[in-house]
């Protein structure tokens, strides 16, 4: 963020392959690569980040994620839309890219609403099938050559998006000279990443990873703007991912009212003390306590011949996996409702990932929800078994059954 040096250790994870990739039966054998998982602190801006960035090539071109299959992230997605509408009053005649568009799951409604809409998304895949559900997205990372070739092809933008994508991208000057350029005069640049205070408050060490190479809050990111005279105007918290933030970003000539908000979370983090090293030595502290606690409750309900399921496959989980080595032995299996993740199995602790119909067939006697910022809906879900007399392991804030 700072382009400074002054970066001290705070967090130590295990080594662990990359969140993502899933692996087939028929390469179970085949020896994984683990990377370092380990969090810096940067003593001169108070940015946190990985020490170790994995190349993106590995991490995204064959990328299994897709926002799509949660019915909470299309509602979220929807009301994002919406505001973007109502606040820049796009039209049939504006344009909005979206870096890291995923299967397109927030430009569909603009599309709907008659705005002109790209994606850009490197995972060949997932890109390929939104084009041929009429979202059009370039299979590429966003990068000065490709704002310029998108200006030639499609126009500029009069809002550029990056949704649970800022945090992942190692050259963070690159792709903000990037936007600077491909938006209009007026236009903005809007970002939403899961929010530090979030992160630290509800001890949400799990989504740590490697895709994951910044964890991000505002005062950092203000800094980083300003060096390329652009400036964030608002912030507004969202409910997604443990909790996130929104950031809106203009160009410094652009006639945006710098709003409360942004002094208010300022202010927040000043008194929570993100700038200061000893929050994150005491954040690394609780991970241990919380690793004892979870590792005692499973363990315990295995000697009792419990059996325990998972639901949910979702990145963050496999850092929970991995650290806490929880493998077959405790999990006889994961539900997980992506059709691109059943079949496979979950990086480095080899556990099955189902469908859902498992659960009734099976009926374990614990729900272990990897997928804890779902937990309220997935329970709902559940109702049935819960009935039955099931019960759920929830991982964090802290381990707890209910």
């Amino acid at each position: 963020m700072c382009e400074g040096k002054n970066l001290e250790r705070v967090v130590s994870l295990s080594p662990t392959p990359p969140a993502n990739a899933f692996i087939a039966k028929k390469d179970l054998k085949t020896k994984e690569k683990f990377f370092p998982l380990q969090v810096n602190f940067c003593l001169d801006c108070g940015q946190l980040q990985l020490t170790h960035v994995v190349s993106p090539w590995l991490l995204f071109r064959n990328y299994v994620y897709v926002s799509s299959t949660s019915s909470v992230f299309i509602a979220h997605f929807e009301e994002y839309a919406n505001d973007l509408i109502k606040r820049f009053k796009l039209n049939k005649n504006s344009h909005v890219i979206d870096i890291g568009s995923n299967d397109g799951i927030l430009l569909k409604p603009l599309k709907k609403n008659g705005i002109k809409v790209l994606g850009v998304d490197p995972a060949v895949k997932i890109a390929k099938e939104a084009t041929k559900n009429g979202i059009k997205t370039l299979p590429r990372y966003l990068n000065l050559k490709l704002a310029k070739e998108i200006i030639k092809r499609f126009g500029y933008a009069d809002v550029v998006t990056a949704n649970n994508v800022f945090a992942h991208i190692n050259d963070l000057d690159e792709i903000v000279k990037s936007v600077k350029t491909l938006i209009k005069e007026t236009g903005v640049f809007v970002i939403e990443f899961p929010y530090l205070v979030d992160f630290i408050e509800k001890n949400l060490f799990d989504t740590i990873y490697h895709e994951h190479l910044s964890y991000l809050s505002l005062r950092p990111l203000i800094a980083l703007f300003k060096r390329h005279e652009m400036e964030i105007f608002d912030a507004k918290k969202v409910n997604t991912h443990g909790g996130s933030l929104r950031v809106y970003v203009k160009k410094n000539p652009a006639k945006f009212k710098v709003q409360k908000a942004v002094f208010e979370f300022i202010a927040l983090e000043k008194k929570l003390k993100l700038d200061d090293i000893k929050t994150y030595n005491k954040f690394a502290s609780k991970i241990e306590k919380n690793k004892r606690k979870l590792i005692k409750i499973l363990t315990d309900l295995r000697k009792k011949n419990k059996t325990i399921a998972g639901y949910g496959a979702p990145a963050k989980g496999n850092t929970l996996l991995n650290y806490y080595k929880i493998g077959p032995n405790i999990l006889d299996y994961i539900v997980d409702d992506s059709e691109y993740k059943q079949g496979l199995y979950t990086p480095g602790t080899h556990i099955p990932v189902v469908p859902f119909s498992k659960i009734a067939e099976t009926r374990p006697d614990y729900i272990f929800i990897l997928a804890w910022n779902f937990a309220t809906p997935l329970i709902n879900k559940l109702s049935d078994y819960k009935k039955g007399g099931g019960h759920f392991i929830i991982p964090v804030p802290e381990a707890t059954i209910v």
